[in-house]
């Protein structure tokens, strides 16, 4: 274990506090009408070619007008509060699928867009279609309306666009995972190198077709000044079930503990409302976030409607061995053929309707 007296504070700008970014507009990326509009053409000439999502490339379809703001958005990640709010898109007069388009292509120049299950999706659909509790074992992150504890996702990038907001909740929110750090430090110093241990985390909870229960990371790799985290506490929990999975210890209890009360202190979180158009652009090892509980409006069309990428950053970030939710990358090239034919969805047109069915386990 990690000697205490060896571990310090991590700095501002990934150290942030909610109370103190709410009152800001600096992490909010307002597009101007040059922007939008070299974003539409590039969107309906996306729809129009078709080419295949698992090796179209960001040369393919240049962002010239937009260039600098996707340099600043990926600095803001990188080496900043690790987080954008990038806002301006007219999608409530796009199709799904030209907005879609749009959103993919902004992710070619961001990264490289991963698969984000068993089944090969690249785009993924949040939409409330199950009245389920986040803690019904059934349940589906991405098909429930009821809110979700604070997590990391599967990537180095994690987004969301807006396509409907909820008429009721549904607020996004973040919490810096370097303050989370910081004040275990503070107030459990005893606690702290637990970060640095592997801990196991239930990935049929996160995928039910993951061909393993689970797989075991560390909370928080620091490497070369660079902090990075990664973090569910309802899936090392959860991981539990598993008979192979050694039993938590009572220091490591108390950890979880804390962080999940941490993250439910006032002022320490940043929440945001989506409105239509919405991109939020999220590196997954700066901030955890999380949605509020929501309420759709009764017409089907109308029901809150997010679309999600997982990108990995061309950005070198040095991470210890085996650090997040390192099995999805080494199934990124799986065969293609593994997928069923009727299951691909590896063309905008298809990945823009969503696969209600996703996860669905038997009986």
């Amino acid at each position: 274990m990690l000697d205490v007296a060896d571990l310090k504070p991590v700095p501002a700008p990934i150290a942030w506090r909610g109370d103190e970014l709410a009152g800001r507009t600096d992490w909010i990326y307002l597009l101007n009408p040059d922007e939008i509009a070299e974003l539409e053409e590039a969107g309906k000439r996306f729809l129009d070619e078709d080419p295949d999502l698992r090796t179209v490339t960001a040369g393919e379809y240049p962002l010239p007008i937009c260039t600098a703001g996707l340099e600043k958005w990926g600095r803001d990640m990188d080496r900043g509060r690790g987080f954008v709010l990038v806002r301006g898109l007219r999608t409530q007069y796009y199709s799904d699928a030209l907005s879609a388009a749009i959103f993919f292509v902004i992710g070619l120049h961001l990264g490289q867009p991963m698969r984000q299950n068993e089944v090969g999706d690249m785009l993924q659909h949040v939409i409330g279609t199950s009245d389920l509790k986040y803690n019904d074992p059934d349940s589906i992150s991405l098909r429930i309306r009821d809110g979700l504890a604070y997590h990391s996702d599967s990537s180095d990038i994690v987004s969301l666009m807006c396509l409907c907001p909820a008429k009721e909740g549904g607020a996004s929110s973040l919490v810096s995972a370097a303050t989370l750090y910081n004040e275990v430090l503070k107030r459990r110093p005893d606690l702290a190198p637990l970060l640095f241990e592997p801990w196991h985390n239930d990935w049929r909870r996160q995928d039910p077709n993951a061909p393993a229960n689970t797989y075991a990371t560390p909370i928080v790799s620091y490497v070369d000044g660079v902090f990075s985290a990664y973090l569910g506490v309802k899936i090392i929990r959860t991981a539990q079930r598993y008979p192979e999975v050694p039993r938590l210890t009572n220091a490591q209890l108390e950890l979880l503990d804390l962080l999940e009360a941490l993250c439910l202190e006032p002022g320490v979180a940043l929440h945001m409302d989506f409105r239509p158009g919405d991109m939020q652009w999220l590196l997954n090892y700066a901030a955890l976030h999380t949605r509020t509980a929501f309420e759709d409006y009764p017409e089907p069309e109308r029901r809150r409607h997010l679309i999600r990428l997982w990108l990995k950053r061309e950005e070198p970030r040095p991470l210890v061995p085996n650090f997040g939710r390192h099995v999805v990358r080494g199934r990124q090239e799986a065969r293609d053929e593994e997928v069923p034919v009727e299951q691909q969805k590896f063309h905008i047109m298809q990945a823009a309707v969503p696969r209600l069915n996703w996860g669905d386990r038997p009986g």
